[in-house]
């Protein structure tokens, strides 16, 4: 059956023709040690030695040439950040919508920089900006089947990449982009907005100064009523209801998980060793539909494998856990939950709250604006004039500009290659798991060992 978005069940199934499938996870199957994976490791002959030594660098630059690809909505807000950061410069705009790449084209003219060559010849036209353009860094805010396409046609070319989330959705090609990015040196960023958000920054921050003692476990997630982006003619509603129709798990697990794990020093002195995960029934989909559509309409005949909620669980080498939650087919409104329980007190997000021992009333919260000017992360002080008025409170302008400084420095990005593919690979993983009853499936080690001698993430400045 095909949905109003133009592409059928078996269409998206076939969307492994482009280095991706939908819900494989190649391979993998549970049992004592580490997980036998067949399918990635094979295909893209990862053996037992470790990754490199040191953590990625390159050498640094005095501009960053950027190509984008995909400048719709969320394409669009990223190049308008780019435009005001020193140092990038647009060269390139990739995009199947020729009069919308020929828009943003005018606000790059509009912002002093030399028009962009455009790439308009259709879906695979990003290969020959790939191949042809001069370029430093390629960034893709596409739908989700593209970003590992693109991220390896950058890399193999000689270009950076940068991905928006989830950087890849099958075990296969989270492996994929960590070979790539080994075998041609390049970063392979996946651009975690979240990470980089007010909240999420201060409780780094804290957490950092000892305030909530030894981190033991976290809880996340992606709350975020999406039943009529689904279901929308343009946008979003073209490609991401097309997941629900194949794949049951944890599907975007990186906007909560990413900030637990940098709090946790994920590949940087533990690791995800294992999880979990379990889903309910599909209804939510399906009711919307009776309720907005006619009688006879397709969107009423579609059915979804995606349970309305899904829940995992992480446990970490060093024993912490990690709670990630899956919520976008029902009504709610939205939260990424953010808890972070220490030895010494907690935080709670949605609403904001904190608790620390021998500091707050006894069993008592208080507002985490309470501790806002005292704890504030410094890059936040640093930015929060040039960021104000950027998508998503001013977060997306932020991880914007640390990766042009990073990129500019020579610095290591603040999240890398095998952070992408971690915490990326929960969502296939989450999804053998839900199709074996709940079964733990082990999550690889894309360090290979090295996330024992990698340096934790320091507190950042702009």
């Amino acid at each position: 059956m095909s949905g109003s978005g133009g592409v059928g069940r078996r269409d998206v199934l076939k969307l492994g023709a482009l280095g991706l499938g939908v819900g494989a996870v190649g391979g993998i199957v549970p049992g004592g040690g580490e997980a036998q994976e067949a399918g990635p490791r094979g295909r893209h002959g990862h053996g037992t030695g470790p990754a490199p030594r040191n953590l990625p660098v390159a050498d640094p630059m005095d501009e960053v040439r950027i190509g984008f690809v995909g400048v719709g909505g969320m394409g669009g807000a990223h190049v308008r950040n780019l435009l005001q950061i020193e140092g990038a410069r647009l060269v390139a705009l990739c995009d199947i919508d020729a009069t919308r790449a020929e828009e943003v084209a005018g606000w790059v003219v509009d912002a002093g920089q030399p028009r962009p060559a455009l790439y308009t010849r259709g879906e695979q036209d990003f290969r020959r900006m790939c191949e042809e353009a001069e370029l430093d860094l390629v960034y893709t805010a596409t739908p989700w089947e593209w970003h590992v396409p693109v991220c390896l046609a950058a890399m193999e070319n000689g270009k950076h990449a940068a991905t928006e989330v989830p950087a890849a959705y099958t075990m296969d090609d989270c492996w994929a982009l960590v070979e790539y990015a080994e075998r041609y040196g390049k970063h392979c960023v996946m651009m975690e907005n979240c990470n980089y958000d007010r909240p999420e920054m201060m409780v780094f921050h804290m957490a950092r100064l000892g305030m909530f003692g030894e981190i033991l476990h976290g809880e996340c997630g992606y709350l975020h009523d999406l039943r009529a982006i689904k279901f929308a003619p343009d946008g979003e509603g073209l490609w991401r209801r097309n997941h629900s129709w194949v794949r049951n798990g944890n599907l975007y697990p990186t906007h909560g998980l990413g900030p637990v794990a940098n709090v946790m020093d994920i590949n940087r002195g533990d690791r995800f060793d294992y999880l979990v995960s379990m889903s309910g029934p599909s209804r939510g989909l399906q009711e919307y539909a009776r309720e907005h559509f006619p009688e006879g309409s397709p969107e009423r005949r579609e059915t979804f494998a995606l349970g309305d909620v899904n829940v995992s669980l992480i446990r970490t080498a060093q024993g912490r856990t990690i709670y990630v939650s899956h919520d976008t087919n029902l009504p709610r409104p939205y939260s990424r939950i953010h808890l972070l329980q220490g030895t010494k007190g907690i935080f709670q997000g949605y609403p904001n709250r904190v608790y620390v021992e021998g500091r707050s009333p006894a069993h008592t919260w208080e507002p985490a604006e309470d501790y806002r000017e005292e704890f504030e992360h410094p890059l936040w002080k640093d930015l929060r004039a040039m960021s104000a008025g950027a998508g998503h409170g001013g977060m997306d302008f932020i991880e914007d500009y640390r990766l042009i400084k990073c990129l500019r420095e020579g610095l290591p990005t603040d999240m890398n290659v095998y952070d992408a593919a971690a915490i990326s690979a929960v969502g296939p993983l989450s999804e053998w798991s839900v199709a074996n009853r709940s079964r733990p499936v082990d999550v690889p080690d894309f360090t290979r060992g090295r996330w024992k001698e990698w340096p934790q993430l320091g507190i950042l400045r702009a």
